[in-house]
């Protein structure tokens, strides 16, 4: 079958496999993050606690993403896939047990967030590279095309959380989440990726030539940096969003629903665009542009006391969200050696995910002392900072990336 040419790494059955398990796997966790944060937020109405539980979920990454990224570049990448997967099953079961049973208390949630904490942490790094090893040359247009399932799979999944938590209650979306795991067991069990490179040396070596790599780059450098930014400043009003649909537009879990839902429309929008692009040209300058859009959301929803415009701000967010994050994997991804992957994309998760918990317990911390409006316009005012002196930077970055890299980016014809 010939596919076209925007989905021309559909061609590839590994890639087939990857995503069609992604596909259904990624509403179930989308619906489960919706159900848990107002799960957190009808037990304890604390925006505190908010941020407690989304740190808890993530911060696991900040401290293990850099060795998880060594490791998937010294172990078979599939296997630790299929391991993080087992975990994340269990953690959804017990969830759904002890909240369809009504015994369900802030503490458990709080442990297994924990406990889904330390699956991301081997799972991000593990999965990105193997994703680029089964891409191979069609490497950008996978990222692209995974971005955008997950946008599509987090526009649908928190608008049906919503309605679910609503009629019937939280317990069911854990439950849902962990049957939607078996696409992508059975997806990760068939598939053939290639070889990896082998190992050698110490771990220590392993790992410090990861750091050592990021370090002396300058586009990686700059990269991370931004989306350090991003994650601790802008990428917190998730967190906050129960609090914003609740006592700032005064609607429920049906509108909260809706509010991550239009966040997810606007993702797939930013995913798509990236789809149809050829290369790595001129992903720098959409990065810095999707920076701007993020943060100029995030300050919109801030102002915003209309359901109508903090949807429209929120697609706006997540527009600019994806075109940053997967602008950023993309080029990282891109430009780094393959025996690198695993250790590059062990930074890029500690710097996106693992940052994210941080600014989530700052973000709750400041909330409740002065305000959720003021806690998200000051985090987007800081974005705005950083997207701008990043697209002043930009030219002499590319000039830096062309001369280490010719072969990547042939002349434009005129």
């Amino acid at each position: 079958m010939r596919w076209p040419h925007a989905l021309r790494s559909l061609e590839k059955r590994d890639l087939r496999l990857f995503f069609g398990g992604q596909l259904v796997s990624l509403a179930g966790t989308w619906m489960q993050s919706v159900a848990q944060a107002w799960l957190v937020w009808r037990l304890t109405r604390s925006s505190e606690m908010l941020g407690l539980v989304n740190f808890l979920g993530s911060v696991p990454v900040f401290f293990l993403g850099v060795w998880a990224g060594s490791l998937a570049d010294r172990l078979p990448r599939r296997r630790i896939v299929l391991a993080t997967q087992t975990n994340a099953i269990a953690q959804s079961v017990l969830l759904a047990i002890l909240t369809l049973t009504g015994t369900v208390r802030p503490w458990h949630v709080i442990v297994l967030a924990a406990m889904l904490g330390l699956t991301y942490a081997f799972e991000i790094p593990a999965r990105q590279a193997l994703l680029a090893d089964i891409a191979g040359e069609d490497m950008p247009n996978a990222v692209a095309l995974n971005s955008s399932i997950v946008n599509a799979a987090r526009a649908v999944g928190p608008a049906l959380a919503g309605l679910l938590v609503a009629a019937v209650g939280e317990g069911i979306c854990f439950l849902l989440n962990a049957l939607s795991f078996a696409g992508t067991y059975y997806a990760l069990l068939v598939m053939r990726p290639p070889p990896q490179p082998a190992h050698t040396g110490s771990r220590r070596a392993h790992l410090l030539a990861g750091l050592a790599y990021a370090g002396r780059t300058a586009h990686v450098r700059a990269l991370l940096a931004l989306l350090a930014v991003s994650s601790f400043f802008a990428m917190p009003y998730v967190t906050l969003l129960p609090v914003v649909s609740s006592e700032i537009l005064h609607g429920g879990a049906s509108l909260y629903g809706v509010l991550l839902g239009a966040a997810g429309i606007g993702a797939l929008v930013g995913a798509v665009g990236l789809l149809l692009r050829h290369g790595l040209r001129g992903l720098g300058r959409r990065v810095a542009v999707g920076t701007t859009l993020l943060g100029a959301g995030v300050l919109v929803l801030a102002l915003s006391r209309s359901p109508a415009l903090s949807i429209a701000a929120l697609a706006v967010t997540g527009f600019g969200f994806i075109t940053q994050m997967a602008g950023t994997m993309t080029l990282l991804q891109g430009l780094a050696p393959v025996d690198l992957r695993g250790r590059v994309m062990g930074l890029f998760s500690t710097l996106f995910v693992g940052v994210t918990p941080f600014g989530s317990l700052a973000a709750g911390l400041a909330a409740s002392r002065v305000g959720t409006p003021h806690t998200l316009a000051a985090g987007a005012l800081v974005v705005l900072v950083a997207s701008a002196v990043f697209h002043v930077a930009l030219p002499r970055l590319r000039r830096t990336v062309l001369a280490e890299h010719p072969t990547l980016f042939p002349p434009v014809a005129s």
